[in-house]
């Protein structure tokens, strides 16, 4: 396989929104060519059709056109939701061939168990991308199995810096990247909506409340990025004692908001591992009477 991008074949297994945005990324930064991108789904026609006009690309819920993508494809990119793993991956295992790179973006599911599932010794790359990677300033934790050579795993940390940042982590340490950057955007989204409440309780209309809080945002996360100062270093810088902002700050540590901010990250890690293991588990034996 080719270490770019441009001359490889990637096949995407789901046609979701996680699908499309790293397709996005892939085209709009010129690293893939659309003619060599396939996606494949059961049966959305209006999604495949959708997806294809858009970006130029091959795309198809027809089993022998599908089994054509699969066969040819470099990478295998599986996007499909937990729920479908198991049917899927049973249509999946004649298809592939251990010269494939395999990717997947199934959150919780271990490159173990994906292994087993699959019967398979081929490479495969373990990714935990967040939602902004749909605006190409996403997050992806991605880790390797033993079998991914080092034109692998170019290939694919080029693919998702094409969506956003890339951290290479060991495998068990995906789950606590899922509570920091993969349920990182829903606690800066509750955040922000508490902002908004307050300005409008205080008596500012919801446009400005809205407005003012969506730019402090922004504003405080480019500071951290183009200063490259720690965090707390910066809250210290702007809280002047006895002033409006160290009353704040004191009012959040009251309710505790730095530790309910920790149970969040580690409780969503703790989720992530509970739903890995949820994928394609056998049901419970019923007791007979």
């Amino acid at each position: 396989m080719s270490t770019t991008l441009s001359q490889t074949k990637i096949a995407f297994v789901g046609a979701g929104s996680m699908a499309e945005a790293i397709i996005r990324g892939l085209i709009e930064t010129k690293v893939a060519d659309p003619q060599n991108i396939y996606v494949m789904n059961r049966s959305d026609q209006d999604r495949l059709a959708f997806l294809r006009s858009e970006y130029g690309l091959h795309a198809t819920s027809d089993p022998l056109t599908k089994e054509t993508y699969l066969r040819e494809a470099d990478v295998v990119v599986l996007c499909m939701k937990p729920k479908d793993v198991e049917n899927a991956f049973a249509e999946l295992q004649p298809l592939l061939n251990e010269q494939q790179l395999l990717v997947s973006v199934i959150a919780g599911l271990s490159i173990a168990k994906t292994e087993a599932l699959l019967q398979t010794n081929m490479p495969i790359v373990r990714t935990m991308p967040n939602t902004s990677s749909t605006i190409g300033l996403g997050a992806t934790g991605m880790s390797f199995s033993a079998k991914v050579n080092a034109t692998f795993k170019q290939v694919a940390t080029q693919m998702f810096e094409a969506v956003g940042i890339v951290t290479i982590v060991e495998e068990e340490k995906l789950e606590i990247l899922t509570g920091v950057s993969g349920s990182g955007p829903a606690y800066v989204y509750y955040f922000m909506e508490a902002m908004i409440k307050a300005g409008i309780e205080g008596g500012l209309s919801a446009e400005d409340a809205h407005q003012l809080t969506l730019q402090t945002v922004l504003g405080a996360a480019h500071m951290v990025q183009l200063t490259q100062e720690n965090p707390a270093e910066l809250r210290r810088k702007v809280t002047s004692p006895n002033g409006a902002t160290q009353a704040s700050i004191e009012a959040l540590d009251r309710f505790q908001f730095s530790e309910a901010i920790s149970q969040a990250v580690f409780r969503s890690a703790e989720r992530a591992k509970e739903m890995g293991e949820q994928i394609a588990a056998p049901s419970p034996a019923v007791k007979s009477s």
